[in-house]
């Protein structure tokens, strides 16, 4: 499939999965990026028609009806209970692997645009199941220029050299590392491996590798050692930050926005733009990723305090109505 429709699909599956009710052609026409591109309706209809004909060839189980009695025409969905699998019993090795393979999957063109049109959906008001809308969701950006080589050296089992700054308040030295695996931990990419100056394992956070990275040697040549494990090698080697939880003051429509509820803290009743909401407050260590977190909540959460994170939380929102070719 061409990339364009491919995400198509994409968003179309998302936005299905992500309510409840039945959407309409025409509605998700306006809220699935894509739809958009189609010069007349009759355009449109016949890619719609194909897409849904391509789903139901890939088994995604597609609902036909309606929300209500007072609906005119049938609406669209798919149903979580027949679209997910079942429970699946892995052996520790096997589930190793998948974990890696999530750790390592990372679209931006699809996380993207998922995440733009699941704060579309909102805002035209879809009730969209917080809890369990997001099945891709991206948690670090693989944007380090180091990291394809080095996940080329673990591929291929090579030894690695590269520049590496320990701080930013001293030179870049040269390593060379047999490389066992890249991880993610606390939103950075690490690299951990056996270094050869310090005759020592070590782990290397990629953005503080400088320049190029090397490789030397014969493929093959490096093996990792059995039963490491090596997410938690980087944790006992990188300290978690001394950062003081802040504390967040935000309005909450009601009966909206429980996946923040569950963390938060009600402490009063208060209307926003004449709609009725609650006062919560939640407490935040990381309030830049907490962000991104926020906006997914759509117009049902207003950050009244602190304004640092109310205007980052405000331009998420404009940044994916952008991207969604809306105007304000």
């Amino acid at each position: 499939m061409a990339i364009a429709r491919a995400e198509r699909l994409v968003n179309l599956v998302l936005c299905l999965l992500s309510t409840r009710q039945y959407l309409t052609a025409e509605r998700i026409r306006a809220i699935v990026p894509g739809y958009a591109d189609a010069a007349t309706d009759e355009a449109f209809f016949r890619m719609f028609e194909r897409d849904k004909t391509e789903l139901r060839d890939l088994g995604v189980p597609l609902e036909t009806g309606r929300s209500t009695a007072f609906d005119a025409v049938d609406g669209y969905r798919i149903a979580r209970r027949d679209y997910e699998l079942g429970d699946i019993d892995l052996e520790p090795d096997e589930a190793a692997a998948v974990a890696l393979a999530a750790r390592l999957w990372d679209s931006p063109q699809f996380t993207g645009a998922a995440h733009g049109a699941l704060i579309k959906l909102r805002a035209a008001g879809v009730d969209v199941d917080q809890d369990v809308t997001v099945p891709v969701e991206p948690k670090v950006r693989t944007s380090e220029p180091a990291f394809p080589p080095l996940l080329a050296a673990v591929r291929e089992g090579r030894v690695a050299e590269f520049d590496y700054r320990k701080s930013a308040s001293v030179d870049a030295q040269r390593r060379t590392v047999e490389p066992w695996g890249v991880v993610a931990w606390r939103g950075r990419w690490y690299l951990v491996g056996q270094d050869r100056d310090r005759d020592a394992p070590r782990c290397f956070r990629l953005s503080r590798i400088v320049g190029e990275v090397r490789t030397t040697g014969k493929a093959g040549a490096v093996r990792p050692p059995e039963q490491v494990d090596l997410l938690s090698f980087v944790a006992r080697s990188t300290p978690a930050p001394d950062v003081a939880p802040a504390t967040a003051r935000l309005w909450v429509a009601k009966g909206r926005g429980h996946g923040l509820r569950r963390r938060a803290r009600l402490v009063g009743e208060q209307e926003f733009d004449g709609e009725p909401g609650d006062l919560l407050e939640v407490q935040l260590r990381y309030p830049d990723s907490a962000a991104t977190w926020i906006a997914g909540f759509g117009p049902d959460v207003v950050v009244l305090e602190p304004d640092v994170l109310a205007k980052t939380v405000r331009e998420k929102l404009l940044g994916a109505l952008r991207g969604a070719g809306v105007r304000r």
